[in-house]
């Protein structure tokens, strides 16, 4: 599977800056991380969720872990974790469990946890299990229009 089209438009539309990267094929965020030779805290973990019937995107660093309570308590809805069988139909361009951190591409909301948006740039995988993206946090920001709250934790 390639780069879905849809995520390098949004980047070249935009004028942002970005740089690809590739890797041998990955899983976990913390591998990926590794391989890309990025801190955990830049490189960026999606989590899909569903809200009481609505699907969001959860976008934190591969470091921490959602803390669905605090989650709930945001979005004002009970929140629990969509299962990958379901990534194939939201995320059909991309390889399951690689898309990328751009919810408005798909249609869904975008939260960010607060200890992301701290980073200068952050690392993404870009719709496949070899394929990465770098960028400002700050480009990352104003293209998907992320609501920023704390909801995760650091891992130990």
């Amino acid at each position: 599977m390639s780069i879905p089209a849809r995520i390098l438009n949004l980047l070249e539309k935009n004028n942002v800056p970005y740089e690809l990267l590739r890797h041998p094929p990955a899983f976990t965020a913390q591998e990926l991380a590794a391989m890309e030779h990025v801190p955990g805290r830049d490189h960026v973990k999606v989590v899909v969720v569903r809200a009481d019937g609505e699907i969001l995107l959860a976008v934190v660093p591969s470091n921490y872990r959602i803390d669905l309570a605090k989650l709930s308590r945001i979005t004002g809805k009970p929140t629990e974790l969509v299962s990958e069988d379901e990534f194939d139909r939201l995320f059909p361009d991309c390889s399951r469990g690689a898309m990328p951190p751009f919810g408005r591409l798909y249609d869904l909301a975008t939260y960010v946890d607060r200890s992301l948006a701290q980073e200068e740039r952050i690392v993404f995988e870009a719709g496949t299990h070899t394929d990465a993206v770098r960028m400002t946090y700050e480009d990352f920001a104003r293209l998907a229009k992320p609501r920023v709250e704390v909801f995760a934790e650091k891992l130990h």
